[in-house]
């Protein structure tokens, strides 16, 4: 079914806003200006990648890789040691092979000797080539050890040189050999190497560019840095002598282009996507999830023609989190904190606010998806039990009418109210204060609330990160436990799950640790995310995973 603008303003638009709707007309006559010759955008339609970044980007250099909106853009452009599948398998990038040694201490890469950085007239300097044209050079374990360097250079000021924490030393063996060695064996390290702050970078490009290499990216990467105009428009290129190929020898990529828009907000991007001007949308919305979806979550009728809908588990989990070194008496009842676990309905609440999107949290903090989850240790709704604990609280206290206040933003206000209205009927006041992301982190970080509506989006595929919250040597601000959770057991197996080798063993030393922190109730989990795409029809090879990876690299788009 073909979808019009004027189906979608009939349909879509009745309740926005006049300046909003004044907003989408202007977009639209710009987007029709710049289709204006239609002609050749049908010819080449095909093979631009199109998709909008409401969140902006900051920067195109890997080391500055810290928000989604950066990683998938950088993902594009640069490559590193090691890379992961669907599956969260970690594979072959740069890096061909590795042993591992020295008790799984010692990480010895063996490098591919055709991978060759994004041509630029710089590199003519140390080649033979012709000086007037852009040149390029092959990738050598050198180019490790710099990139590595300026990682962990505090001049440079990377949010990503805790990566190399572990890393006691790195060195260039000799061009096609780089070793790593690290202070103690850290089973998730490969995991670590994924990550886009691990990216190769050509020290002749980095160095004659300083801090604007954020404008003027060279990588190894399926597409090559072309334009942008900030806040407009972000354009690649496909990079010719990329590396990869797929599984019948065809070099990758496939598409010519990839073109990144900057639209403010969801309800635009939407509206976009709904005429065919991107390719595709990510995540749910408030501003359109009924508009796209049933209640149960399915693709409505009027869509299922023209767009396709893939989801699938998101290392997210969404919680609420308590200060367990607060002063506040109804924080430091166990009873309460349980009555808070049980009070609610999980499933009615990812019904009515996320149209089944997303999985009720029945286990602990580990995200359905990484080994070492449990869904049996975790919290069911009991209302009646609630009501026995308040009770139970109030007769020990003497305090009659227990109240405690849930900080958040007004983007999860909708969820803390759900919850604010069940927890009333066990007898618990919850009154909500809504205030602004920037000062919830620093207030969460800083000890100054007690009890915070929270999210941990793993940095790595291995629950060892989502149960680093709750280490006590990592009491925020300094490390991630937000709550100050200490618990002299949960510390003691933590630390043996770094030496322990046996994927099997390490997931159950896992679950162990994820059943401690529910016996103490120092969160709530809420949901564990899931990821949704929603694409074109003509969309193929998108894929999807569970760090919500944009994989442009073997996307094709048929005519």
């Amino acid at each position: 079914m073909e979808i019009t603008s004027r189906t979608l303003i009939m349909n879509y638009t009745t309740n926005i806003s006049n300046s909003y709707y004044k907003t989408f007309i202007y977009l639209t006559i710009c987007t029709l200006f710049l289709s204006c010759n239609n002609n050749e955008k049908t010819a080449k339609d095909h093979l631009v990648f199109r998709y909008n970044e409401h969140k902006n980007i900051g920067s195109l250099d890997p080391a500055f890789s810290k928000d989604l909106a950066d990683i998938w853009a950088t993902h594009q452009l640069f490559n590193g040691l090691v890379q992961m599948d669907d599956e969260l398998n970690v594979k072959p990038a740069i890096a061909k092979h590795w042993a591992i040694t020295d008790s799984a201490k010692t990480y010895t890469f063996t490098l591919r000797q055709d991978v060759f950085f994004h041509k630029h007239k710089l590199f003519h300097i140390s080649t033979e080539l012709n000086k007037t044209q852009d040149s390029t050079r092959t990738v050598t374990a050198s180019d490790f050890e710099y990139s590595f360097n300026r990682l962990q250079d505090k001049a440079i000021a990377s949010p990503g040189s805790w990566v190399l924490n572990k890393v006691d030393d790195f060195s260039a063996v000799n061009d096609s050999i780089f070793q790593i060695k690290l202070k103690q064996p850290f089973p998730a390290f490969l995991g670590l190497l994924t990550m886009k702050y691990c990216s190769v970078v050509p020290k002749e490009i980095v160095e004659h560019y300083g801090s604007d290499f954020r404008a003027h990216p060279i990588g190894t990467g399926p597409f090559k840095f072309k334009r942008w105009e900030e806040n407009l428009k972000l354009v690649f290129r496909r990079n010719n002598h990329y590396f990869e190929t797929d599984s019948f020898g065809q070099q990758l990529p496939y598409l010519e282009a990839v073109a990144i828009t900057f639209l403010p907000d969801k309800q635009s991007e939407f509206l976009q996507f709904a005429q065919g001007n991107i390719d595709f949308v990510s995540g749910l919305d408030g501003s359109y999830k009924d508009e796209i979806l049933t209640t149960s979550g399915q693709l409505r009728p009027k869509y299922s023609d023209d767009v396709k809908m893939i989801r699938g588990p998101y290392l997210n989990t969404e919680y609420l989190g308590f200060f367990m070194a607060t002063d506040e008496k109804n924080i430091q009842s166990i009873k309460l904190r349980k009555a808070i676990n049980v009070g609610f309905d999980r499933d009615k609440m990812m019904m009515y606010l996320r149209n089944g999107i997303g999985i009720p949290a029945s286990g602990g903090f580990i995200p359905k998806g990484l080994p070492g989850y449990d869904d049996a240790i975790g919290f069911k709704y009991d209302p009646e039990l609630a009501k026995q604990l308040v009770q139970a609280y109030k007769s020990e206290t003497g305090i009659a009418n227990p109240e405690i206040t849930l900080t958040t933003t007004s983007n999860y206000l909708s969820f803390c109210e759900f919850i604010q209205r069940e927890l009333q009927k066990t007898g618990l006041q919850v009154n909500i204060d809504v205030i602004p992301p920037s000062s919830l982190r620093d207030a969460k970080a800083n000890g100054q609330i007690d009890f915070f509506r929270a999210s941990w989006i793993a940095d790595y595929p291995d629950a060892e990160n989502y149960l680093s919250l709750y280490y006590s040597k990592n009491f925020a601000p300094n490390g991630p436990n937000y709550t100050h959770f200490k618990n002299d057991e949960f510390d003691k197996m933590y630390e043996a799950a770094y030496l322990e080798t046996n994927p099997n063993l390490r997931a159950e030393l896992y679950t162990k640790m994820d059943s401690l922190i529910m016996d103490t109730a120092p969160i709530v989990p809420l949901f564990y995310d899931e990821v949704v795409r929603f694409t074109r029809k003509n969309v193929e090879g998108l894929g999807i995973n569970p760090t919500n990876l944009v994989e442009l690299k073997s996307v094709k788009k048929t005519q």
